[in-house]
């Protein structure tokens, strides 16, 4: 796949249209409709705010749709024979699936592009958890610090001394942007924070998600930033099959450290994931909200010897928060039976195995879906994207949603306090 430096990323922004760049982005603006297939069933979906910005992700190369199963290649419902039907949310994608066999039970939109908000820190979590040593004292930094004002943050200090896994409780319980930035920094390599990045795409490609692309360790928003649902679900299984992260996401409260030499208290945190305490066999997961994004949500939980997860993208909070939605669907998925499945799970590494064989990429996934080499993607380059064209569409529409997202904060800075169309506030940014 064809790499592209940073010229022909600035040459590709500069290509975004006149009429892009002087159509306002109002809070009353929606995205358009998704076109579905003839037959597909459309997703059940509780009517929200038209708060999408007005420029959709790229569609999504055949190949990379393809991932898991050919019914899972559709911006409808997906669903094995005979289930009965999913409660209605507000998200616009989403996808439940049993951890431990790998079987996706059912989904919406599994394969549409959506952006990730604080969910990115499973990736984040998924590549440097086996990289860095919890024990480990380190100092955060300054550059650590410089994160989007009014974000979500830990409370950590320039100049603290920090073990990381108090670094990791920070950003797995309270979204700590800061703690995300130092994360990355320390496992990134002689990069920092771009080697980070590096290796989160880098994660993202071995573990199959090839929509997922990372701008951002924390999942602020970045122009060419998105994932899956069917992505999350990939990511959010390597995180749970290590034990630190299953003990990191399911602390209910820790305590961050004082900083005698700056003259900080210790002070307590406690874990934003609601599911922890209001659903039964709950096991973690991780809130997510910007502007862009809407509400996302990753949660997991185990009943009956069963370990699901549901992962869902673009949420509105009218009755239900992310969580709530996600608690909806993974009653509807411990209802299922056992071996009730429209898909699967990759493996970490399946696809570059499969399209380094000859015979490998039509056989790889589950109903004999072939990859067509989308798992070949090098480093720098966009996964899961065919021709060059694609590529330029990323681009574009990352700098279009950039644009819509500044001009919709300026638009909502100034209404007056408690208007209805500032929206719910966030779980998380």
């Amino acid at each position: 796949m064809r790499t592209w430096g940073p010229s022909a990323v600035l040459a590709a922004a500069l290509l975004v249209p006149a009429s892009m760049l002087s159509t306002p982005a109002t809070a009353g603006t929606r995205a358009p409709a998704r076109r579905l297939p003839a037959g597909a069933p459309p997703c059940p979906n509780v009517p929200a705010p038209a708060t999408r910005p007005p420029q959709p992700p790229p569609p999504a190369d055949p190949a990379a749709r393809a991932v898991g199963g050919a019914a899972l290649a559709t911006a409808g419902l997906a669903l094995p024979p005979a289930a009965p039907a999913p409660p209605a949310v507000t998200a616009t994608s989403w996808v439940v699936a049993d951890l431990d066999t790998g079987a996706v039970l059912g989904g919406c939109g599994p394969h549409e592009y959506g952006v990730p908000a604080s969910v990115q820190k499973l990736l984040l979590a998924a590549t440097m958890l086996p990289r860095l040593d919890p024990g480990r004292e380190v100092t955060v930094t300054a550059e650590d610090l410089a994160i989007e004002p009014g974000s979500s943050a830990v409370g950590l200090v320039a100049g603290g001394r920090y073990r990381i896994e108090t670094i990791w409780l920070g950003l797995l319980l309270k979204s700590g942007n800061e703690a995300a930035n130092a994360l990355a920094r320390l496992g990134g390599g002689p990069d920092g924070t771009a080697g980070g990045i590096r290796a989160m795409n880098s994660e993202a490609r071995r573990l199959g998600a090839l929509q997922t692309h990372a701008v951002t360790p924390s999942g602020l928003d970045g122009p060419g930033q998105f994932t899956s649902a069917y992505d999350l679900a990939l990511i959010a299984r390597a995180c749970f099959a290590d034990p630190a992260f299953r003990r990191y996401a399911a602390t209910r409260t820790a305590q961050v450290p004082a900083q005698p030499a700056l003259r900080t208290k210790a002070f307590p945190i406690s874990n934003d994931n609601m599911l922890l305490d209001h659903y039964p066999g709950a096991i973690g997961g991780k809130t997510g909200f910007t502007d862009l994004a809407r509400h996302t949500y990753v949660g997991a939980a185990e009943r009956g010897g069963r370990r699901l997860v549901v992962t869902l993208l673009g949420a509105e909070v009218t009755a239900q928060r992310g969580w709530q939605q996600g608690a909806a669907l993974l009653d509807w998925g411990f209802g299922l039976p056992r071996d009730a499945a429209v898909g699967r799970l990759v493996r970490p590494g399946e696809l570059d195995r499969a399209a380094a064989s000859p015979t490998g990429a039509a056989s790889a996934l589950a109903g004999g879906a072939g990859l067509g080499g989308a798992g070949a993607a090098t480093t720098g380059s966009w996964p899961g994207t065919g021709p060059s064209v694609a590529v330029g569409a990323v681009l574009v529409a990352g700098g279009a949603v950039l644009l819509a997202r500044r001009r919709r904060h300026a638009a909502l800075a100034a209404l007056p306090p408690g208007t209805a169309s500032r929206g719910a506030a966030p779980e998380d940014d």
